[in-house]
Order: structure tokens, then C-alpha cells, then sequence
């Protein structure tokens, strides 16, 4: 651990701080104003929107209409974008010829199973890849089919969001808003002007923007070297901001065409974190109690820094077996250089890729500039308890904010029961059928990732990669042990909690991950997201309870403390054993002297 690395991961903290409040009050205007200053020149397209589709944007919907609207626009964009997978070898924008009979000898078709799996996790806002971009992906397929999703499923998670808070910041109505409008106008108002102006930015640092064929190079050797091209700049703003991860290069922003500097990597991971920050003062603003929004604030950026804390900490001691001690050069010290350097990129050192690894599954991001899968055990295990809290801390586009709601919900009940005060959160009483909501917003995610981990932990499957080692317990991983099963344990975490990082280790590219996986990102998206939106339902019809003396304040640090330990002791006790049996163990193998 450096001195730098700390101020930088002091420096992103404080701007994170500094842009957290205009960024809820900019969300406010959007979603329950005008517009901001941007309604005169966006106004007519939002308009002209709602008139082509034929929508009433002031009539209001119930939660239940309001659900069922956002599973039918994910299913129609589902569908098309499936069948756009399977027919981008007979359509335009596709000079590499990929899914054809003349498609290059490292091409990947899109099987079945694979168009499934990536239909879905786009979809879902996940962006798992069981694929890689370059040399799969069409820059149709890339701009129209994945890109899309990258903006309409952030735009989703903004509405479901918006939803619930209305839930708490109305009273004694039916009503949660029309979806159809909040998704134009997060889309139109929120969305695109930073996109535009992200975009710019991201090729002026050097991300290539282009739709040109891929450049054949001679290596000094004289042998050929293929240089992909394609839309970058376009889709890793989208990528980064509406919090999606799936990249155009395999390599993802460990690239140098996707993040090719410093500062590039600095803006990245801040714009990762920005709208689920500045969603947490939109709450406090709409509920008239901007304490409340910093709260939950606090809650999230405490787990953050600890996670950053541990990560960084493991990350620089290094693997003992074969530490390389601090590299002195004729000007400075390499400080991080004596730390576990494998899997990382020189450019950005120790301090920034444990930052990147945890502000990306913090967030549901999946983004990654460094590979999970190389990281110490106990390093590696932050990124892994980051997602399996629920995606909460900040979290991914609104879907953060809506799952620490459920959890504030919880911890007040669980306070009301212990020191015999009211249960109330934001002047709302909660009843049984709230807490049984939240409760079937926790379960579904934990039934899902320990599911489907078992299944593929015990099953005897088709063994598709050439790499496994001789002796290895699982199938399609490239390490035996408990390495081997955190690879499989972080695959169905990641895809559950709609983050999209992986331990590289892992052969996803199976008909049985590629299905299971799919259907743990649609448990992860909506099986979560439907008791969200139920819990909106429910807390919209109820009269404002002005506090008393009995109400247990929720703007306070003993508030905060409390969120804190019931988000880490409901993680703790549903997912310990499963960590124990893999990073854990396999640290202490580790100082043992066994690797994996």
C-alpha cells in the first residue's frame, strides 16, 4: 500500500461527494419537473415520442401496470435481440463476415444457446459475456442489439427506482407514475446529454470510434497481427454510466482502446458510481428529508471504503510463495510493484485496479481493467461479498437504491422489534405484507446464486475446455479446489446480482451455463425487481405517520450502523459457507504453501 494510492482513492472520494448533490437535484427536476434546462431543445423529440407510440404520458398506472409494462418492453427487446443474434451473418455492418461460412478462422458463431444467454444479459442489464466481442459481434449486432439494451435496461432500473420512491414520497393515492415516461425522459434528459458529452471525451483521451474493417499489421517478426476496429467510444460511455460492463474487446477496459489512459481509467470508474450516488439525494429530496438520502449515503460509501480497505490491503501484500519485495529504481520506489501484480496492468498499478474491481462490483458494473480471477484470495473474495450483498452499495442504475430501500425497510422492523419502537421509515408505517416483500426481494437473490452453484459444483457436465487441470473436482474450470469452485461460485453470483464480472478461469460458453446462467440474471433483474415494485404499491396507498416519540429516527449514525450490520450479518449467514469452501480456505492453503 502506497501513499499515492491512497490519495487517489481519496481524491475520487471526494469528487464522488462533491457531484453526489447537483446530480440528485439535475434527477429531481428530470423526473418530477420540467426537464431542467434542457426541456426547450429536447421537449419536441420526448413529444414526439410519446405521439408514435400512442402513449398518454400523464396517465398514471398502478404498480401492477406499471410492472407489467416494463416485462413487456424487456421481452420484445429480448426477442429482437435474439433474433438479430442469429441472423447477423446475412446483415449489413459486418465486414469480418462473423457467423458466415467465410467468417475468419478465430471468429465465434452464435449457437443457440449463446444468443440466448447474451439476449438475456443484456437485457437484464447484466452484460455477462460468454463470448469474446471482437471476434463474435457484428457492429450491427454491437450498436443496435447490445448497445441499445446498454441504454434501455439503465433507463429501466432509473424507472423502477423512480417507482419506489414515489411509493414513499406519496400518500394515500394508487398510483407510481407512468413508465412510459419516466423512460423517455431518464433516457432523453438524464441519459443522452452526458453520453454525448462522455463520448467526446473518451475519444479525445484515445478510445477509437470507427466502423471500419480490421486493420491487418506486420509484426517486427514479419508475422500478421490483427488490430480490431469498431464503435467503442459510443458504447464504453454507456457501458460506464448506465453501469452495463460488457465491452467491444474481450480485455474490456484493460484495453488500451477501450481505456487507454490515467485519466480515462479515473473518469470511468467515477461515472460508474455518479447516478446511483446522486439517486440517494434524489430519495432524501422527494421525500423532503435530505438527511434521509445522505444516510443511506453513508451506509453505502462505509461498505464501500471498507471493501477498498481490505481489497487493496491483500492486493499488496502479495501471494507469500513469491512476493517480489518493493522495486527501487534511480528516481522512486515501484512501491506497487511488490504487491500481486498478476492479472493487472503496469499503467494503473495496485491502488487503481483494487479500486476499479470494487467500485465495479459495488455497482453491478462488471467492468473490469484488471482480471478478479488472479487477485489473492481474500482480494479476490471483496469483489465476490460486494455483489452477494445485493447490489447495494450504490449499486447498479436505480436497481442500488431500490435494494437498499429494502434493506432500510428490514432494519427498521428488525429495530421496532428490539427496542419496542414503531416500525415507520419516511413518515410510512411498515406493515407485514412490506416486510414479507423484502423479504422475497433477499431470498431470491440468495436462492439463485447457491442453486445453481450447487448444480454445477455436483453435476457431472460435458467437459468443453482443453485446459482443465488433470485432478480438477469441476467441470469447465481451469483450477482444481476451492479456487475452482470460487470460479463457479463467482459465475452465478455475478450474473444474479446483473454485474457481469467473472473469474476468467471459468469455460462459460456451455449450453449448461450458458441457460443457467441466463435464467439466474432474469431471477437477479426481475424476480427482485417485481417485490420492489410491490413494495411501491403498497407504501403509495398509505397516510404520512408524522414521527413521534416512539419512531425510531432514520437519519442518524446509530440508523447507519444498524443498516450496516443488518446488510452484512443477512450476507454473512447466507453466504459464509459458501465462502469458506472457497477463498477463505484458499488463503489459508495459500500460507501453507499450496497453490491452485
Amino acid at each position: 500500500m502506497t501513499l499515492s494510492g491512497w490519495i487517489q482513492i481519496t481524491l475520487f472520494s471526494i469528487i464522488l461527494l462533491l457531484l453526489t448533490k447537483p446530480m440528485g437535484l439535475y434527477m429531481v427536476q428530470v423526473i418530477e419537473g420540467s426537464g431542467g434546462p434542457l426541456s426547450r431543445l429536447l421537449g419536441p423529440f420526448e413529444r414526439m415520442c410519446y405521439r408514435i407510440v400512442g402513449i398518454d404520458s400523464e396517465e398514471e398506472m398502478r404498480w401492477t401496470d406499471y410492472t407489467l409494462a416494463i416485462l413487456v418492453f424487456s421481452l420484445v427487446g429480448a426477442l429482437l435481440t435474439y433474433a438479430l443474434l442469429r441472423m447477423q451473418g446475412i446483415l449489413p455492418l459486418n465486414p469480418m463476415g462473423f457467423s458466415t461460412a467465410s467468417a475468419p478462422a478465430y471468429a465465434t458463431n452464435l449457437t443457440a444457446d449463446l444468443a440466448f444467454n447474451t439476449a438475456m444479459s443484456f437485457t437484464t442489464n447484466t452484460n455477462w459475456q460468454n463470448y469474446s466481442g471482437e471476434s463474435t459481434m457484428s457492429y450491427l449486432s454491437q450498436m443496435l442489439a447490445l448497445a441499445y439494451h446498454n441504454w434501455t435496461s439503465a433507463a429501466v432500473g432509473l424507472a423502477a427506482c423512480t417507482a419506489l420512491v414515489r411509493g414513499f414520497s406519496r400518500h394515500s393515492v394508487n398510483t407510481v407514475g407512468n413508465f412510459w415516461k419516466d423512460l423517455v425522459r431518464t433516457s432523453l434528459y438524464i441519459l443522452l446529454p452526458i453520453l454525448f458529452v462522455y463520448s467526446i471525451f473518451l475519444v479525445w483521451q484515445g478510445v477509437i470510434q470507427n466502423i471500419a474493417p480490421y486493420t491487418v499489421a506486420k509484426t517486427i517478426e514479419g508475422a500478421s497481427q490483427i488490430i480490431p476496429q469498431g464503435p467503442v467510444a459510443s458504447q464504453e460511455a454507456i457501458k460506464m454510466l448506465g453501469i452495463n460492463g460488457g465491452g467491444i474487446f474481450n480485455a474490456n477496459s484493460a484495453h488500451p482502446f477501450e481505456n487507454p489512459t490515467p485519466l480515462s481509467n479515473f473518469v470511468q470508474m467515477l461515472s460508474i458510481f455518479i447516478l446511483p450516488a446522486g439517486l440517494t439525494y434524489m430519495f432524501g429530496k422527494m421525500v423532503r428529508d435530505t438527511r434521509q438520502g445522505w444516510a443511506l449515503f453513508a451506509a453505502m460509501y462505509s461498505l464501500f471504503i471498507i471493501g477498498v480497505a481490505v481489497c487493496y490491503y491483500y492486493e499488496s501484500r502479495g501471494n507469500p510463495n513469491f512476493n517480489v519485495q518493493h522495486v527501487e529504481t534511480s528516481t522512486h520506489v515501484l512501491g506497487d510493484l511488490g504487491g500481486n501484480m498478476e492479472g493487472k496492468e503496469v499503467r494503473f498499478g495496485l491502488a487503481d485496479s483494487s479500486l476499479f474491481a470494487v467500485v465495479t462490483t459495488d455497482a453491478s458494473c462488471g467492468a473490469v481493467n484488471c482480471m478478479h480471477d488472479s487477485f489473492t484470495p481474500l482480494g479476490g473474495m471483496i469483489p465476490l461479498l460486494n455483489i452477494q450483498l445485493g447490489e447495494i452499495v450504490f449499486g447498479g442504475v436505480g436497481s442500488g437504491l431500490y435494494g437498499m430501500l429494502v434493506f432500510a425497510v428490514l432494519t427498521v422492523f428488525i429495530a421496532g422489534l428490539m427496542v419496542g419502537r414503531t416500525p415507520e421509515y419516511v413518515g410510512k408505517k411498515i406493515e407485514q405484507k412490506d416486510v414479507k416483500m423484502a423479504m422475497l426481494f433477499v431470498l431470491a437473490g440468495c436462492f439463485s446464486i447457491l442453486i445453481f452453484t450447487a448444480l454445477a459444483s455436483v453435476l457431472e457436465l460435458p467437459v468443453k475446455s482443453p485446459l482443465n487441470q488433470p485432478g480438477s473436482t469441476f467441470n469447465n474450470v481451469n483450477n482444481g479446489g476451492p479456487h475452482g469452485f470460487s470460479e463457479i461460485l463467482y459465475c452465478f453470483t455475478s450474473c444474479t446480482g446483473n454485474n457481469g464480472s467473472a473469474f476468467g478461469g471459468l469455460t462459460g460458453n456451455t449450453a449448461f451455463y450458458n441457460v443457467t446462467a441466463a435464467f439466474a440474471m432474469l431471477i437477479g433483474r426481475f424476480f427482485m425487481m417485481i417485490p420492489a415494485l410491490s413494495l411501491a404499491g403498497s407504501l403509495v396507498q398509505k397516510k404520512y405517520v408524522p414521527p413521534s416519540t416512539g419512531t425510531f429516527p432514520t437519519h442518524s449514525w446509530l440508523f447507519v450502523v444498524l443498516l450496516i450490520g443488518v446488510i452484512l450479518i443477512v450476507g454473512a449467514l447466507t453466504f459464509f459457507p459458501a465462502l469458506t469452501l472457497g477463498p477463505i480456505i484458499e488463503h489459508f492453503l495459500m500460507k501453507s504453501g499450496k497453490l491452485f
